[in-house]
């Protein structure tokens, strides 16, 4: 009997059955055909394509199972991986997903039985990460891309390279703050007595003494200008400036003798804290935003100190807007500058104070440098960062 005509009820009808998945048990793996019912599949099994194809199976019957194993191996996973990624998802989800396609190959024409014995084998081949609980068997992709390897070591990279110095700084203040508190919590266990009245009906006086610290603001004394530009905006400047500089030359003549303790390691100790840090030709970065954001994060050379090295002229460098402003800051608001590997710089306090040298190593991870003495080439080694500062000649 021929084919029914196209549009007549009974073609419409053979389509809308031939859709979707049929039964497994009437579908052929070699001949990959299926049957819409037994009668058709018996029809099949007699036919003569039928007998040839199973002829060729027995001549080489590995060499076909392990072609539809890889097959739906491959398949099953290239859907995890496109689908799901490296999620962990239950097996038998992933698995209905690629038998939804009616191209599929079953797993009943590969090597393995059940779907728990390919689950298992891709956990021994390194292929998937599998676990049982008691909703059944999980997997987790592993993804070994070259191409999704060097991504994620390239993002990697770019985010270690993202950290400046600021947030290095403030990690490096943490780890001291926590070591700071297991420390004092040692001594805690040690019993104080509580305060005690000599005189039971006298009142009880504390004498605190609190001295309030004025705050020493950073200022613009002068701001380089074109030729093109009229001076008035120059001189009303530095005017501000003098009128600013007196109340500020009379606090750091006070505060410069208090100033050690806070801004130095016990490394200086010899100095007897009476003197800054601040040297000229030395490359710093502005860390207050009290001069605004322009401001902020600029870098510039000192020009020249004052008050006892507390206090310094800096000649900014960048960024652009703000190149060849000078700047009269004092050094609570200045942070060194590392160089790269080769470039010169100078120690600031401790045993080599005034050395200059070229950088010959960083330590990232413990926020140190090593250095090089120009004097006689004696490598000096993990220097912390604040005590070393790029030196220009």
């Amino acid at each position: 009997m021929g084919k029914h005509e196209v549009g007549t009820p009974k073609y419409i009808a053979n389509k809308i059955k031939a859709k979707g998945l049929q039964k497994l048990r009437w579908y052929c793996q070699m001949c990959q055909k299926q049957c819409r019912d037994e009668n058709g599949f018996k029809c099949h099994t007699m036919s003569e394509s039928h007998h040839r194809q199973l002829l060729l199976f027995a001549d080489n019957a590995s060499r076909y199972m392990d072609q539809f194993s890889r097959e739906f191996s491959q398949g099953y996973l290239n859907l995890l991986k496109r689908q799901f990624g490296t999620r962990r998802v239950p097996a038998n989800r992933v698995y209905q997903e690629y038998i939804s396609d009616r191209g599929h190959i079953h797993m009943n024409a590969t090597i393995w039985v059940t779907l728990t014995a390919f689950v298992k084998w891709l956990g021994r081949s390194g292929q998937c990460v599998v676990d049982e609980t008691e909703k059944g068997w999980y997997v987790t992709y592993i993804d070994r891309d070259p191409e999704t390897l060097a991504a994620q070591e390239k993002k990697a990279k770019k985010q270690k390279m993202d950290k400046d110095d600021e947030e290095r700084m403030m990690e490096f203040i943490e780890k001291q703050v926590e070591k700071g508190q297991q420390e004092g919590g040692e001594e805690t266990g040690t019993f104080k007595e509580p305060l005690k009245k000599t005189d039971p009906d006298a009142p009880l006086i504390l004498e605190m003494k609190i001295n309030k610290k004025p705050k020493l603001l950073p200022i613009i004394i002068k701001q380089e200008k074109d030729k093109d530009e009229c001076s008035t905006s120059n001189e009303t400047i530095t005017v501000s400036a003098i009128k600013r500089e007196k109340s500020i030359d009379e606090y750091t003549e006070k505060d410069s003798k208090n100033k050690g303790t806070k801004r130095k390691s016990k490394d200086m100790k010899d100095d007897n804290n009476l003197e800054g840090w601040l040297k000229e030709n030395l490359t710093v970065k502005i860390i207050t935003k009290s001069l605004g954001e322009k401001y902020y994060k600029a870098k510039g050379v000192i020009q020249s100190v004052e008050n006892s090295n507390f206090v310094g002229k800096v000649k900014l460098k960048s960024p652009k807007e703000v190149e060849n402003h000078v700047i009269k800051i004092d050094q609570e608001y200045l942070e060194t500058v590392i160089p790269a590997i080769g470039k010169e710089i100078m120690i600031l306090w401790g045993k080599y104070k005034g050395m200059k040298g070229v950088v010959h190593k960083l330590h990232i991870e413990n926020y140190s440098i090593d250095i090089e003495l120009v004097k006689d080439g004696t490598i000096v080694k993990k220097l912390p960062y604040e005590q070393v500062c790029k030196y220009v000649t």
